[in-house]
């Protein structure tokens, strides 16, 4: 099959996952409304392009923290990738970082390490080298869940690359400390530090199957760590997600018994005392809390609504987006993370303010679908479509696009009744 657009690769995903892995990544929470507003929402802004502009050079390079990178396209944290490939002894790429790869240490029949890696990356002999020339041409940022099933060390193995550690925050500070401490060491650029999971929402697939991650997986960023009574005081142990409780999904007691509940500003000013990072606050979907993180010390905000897995009727990410913008008023970068599925997309958050945005289901996808190769080609094709958009809207570099070229619902005057003479 022929994949034209990164939406396909997630009928494909249903039919390779085991339902409740499909089910983890697809799903959002209750009614699942916020869900689909965060795909509607897009569809209710359009285009005001401009014509007669000479768009034959189009340049789609920014900056991100300092960092320069060959185009707005970032990958979002998503916790468990190693489920995304339902074959044990197959490969397993778990987290997508300035498009590198990391591997699980499956079952290896080569000889050499170049052969067991060309084994793991699809158990096929191909020239490992033109990969790296791809991954290095597109050039971008990529995020590292606190719950991925490769860690920090591994990731950083793979070669240089920009690399955020997205954090949440628990109970136990030292352990807070120590995951820090060890993204620094790993040379990660950022703490992307989520702030909306106080308690997990109510995510009824997840319930319905009874979630936990399979026993041949664990939380590879808690390994090694001084856990102090940690794993005595969760229901579960710490690096795995084994044990349900009888009504709820594994995952949900996990954050029931570690993730800390007082999470409060002052933790964002803690945080900038234990590391030299620049933090970006994610989970933001409001002005006030947009100006509370930039007085907090936030380096950046990600307008995200958690993939609309916390609280559902909460706005879609491109509706809120515009809100936030206005209230940070340029004082640091807002990023868009939620709902982004086609280049058109991208295009329209950047001309809602936003510095850039966040994909994470549909990397998912397209690894469970075809590896490595799928995860290349919902790079590519977003970064083609993003770029005929800004031909077709008469924009050569980002600065070009504005408010002006689109509009949207709000925008519009809304029908009031006439006044009566």
């Amino acid at each position: 099959m022929e994949i034209t657009n990164i939406m396909e690769y997630e009928a494909i995903a249903k039919q390779k996952l085991p339902k409740m892995a499909f089910d983890y990544y697809a799903s959002g929470a209750e009614d699942q409304w916020t869900l689909a507003e965060n795909r509607n929402a897009f569809s209710r802004i359009l285009f005001r392009p401009r014509i007669l502009i000479d768009v034959s050079k189009i340049d789609m390079a920014t900056t991100v923290l300092g960092f320069k990178i060959s185009m707005p396209i970032m990958i979002a944290p998503t916790a468990m990738q190693k489920m995304a490939h339902p074959e044990g002894s197959g490969p397993y790429f778990d987290s997508v970082l300035q498009f590198w790869f990391v591997v699980d240490n499956g079952p290896l029949l080569g000889s050499t390490p170049q052969q067991e890696r060309h084994q793991l990356l699809g158990r096929s002999w191909f020239d490992f080298h033109h990969v790296l020339c791809f991954i290095l041409d597109m050039c971008t940022v990529a995020t590292l869940s606190s719950w991925a099933t490769s860690s920090v060390e591994e990731v950083a193995s793979t070669g240089p690359g920009i690399r955020f550690f997205q954090l949440y925050v628990y109970k136990d500070r030292n352990v807070v400390a120590q995951l820090v401490r060890r993204a620094e060491r790993a040379g990660f650029k950022a703490i992307a530090l989520t702030v909306d999971t106080p308690r997990l929402g109510r995510r009824e697939a997840d319930i319905k199957n009874r979630f936990t991650l399979p026993p041949f997986l664990t939380l590879k960023n808690f390994e090694g760590l001084d856990l102090g009574k940690m794993d005595k005081a969760s229901p579960i142990n710490c690096t795995s997600l084994l044990a349900v409780q009888a009504d709820d999904s594994g995952l949900a007691s996990y954050v029931a018994g570690q993730i800390d509940r007082t999470l409060s500003w002052k933790d964002v000013e803690w945080l900038q005392t234990i590391t030299k990072l620049p933090i970006l606050v994610k989970g933001v979907l409001t002005a006030e809390d947009a100006r509370l993180s930039i007085q907090s010390g936030a380096a950046g905000i990600i307008v995200s609504n958690h993939g609309a897995r916390q609280l559902d009727y909460s706005p879609s990410t491109i509706m809120a987006l515009e809100e936030v913008v206005k209230a940070a008023r340029g004082r640091v970068p807002v990023f868009l993370d939620g709902g982004v599925r086609r280049g058109t997309d991208v295009f329209k958050a950047l001309a809602l303010g936003a510095s850039g945005i966040f994909i994470g289901r549909p990397v998912v996808f397209a690894l469970a679908s075809e590896g490595e190769a799928g995860v290349r080609k919902v790079l590519q094709i977003l970064r083609e479509e993003f770029e005929l958009a800004m031909a077709l809207s008469g924009c050569r570099s980002l600065k070009e696009i504005t408010r002006a070229h689109i509009v949207t619902d709000w925008d519009l005057p809304r029908n009031r009744p006439a006044p009566r003479l």
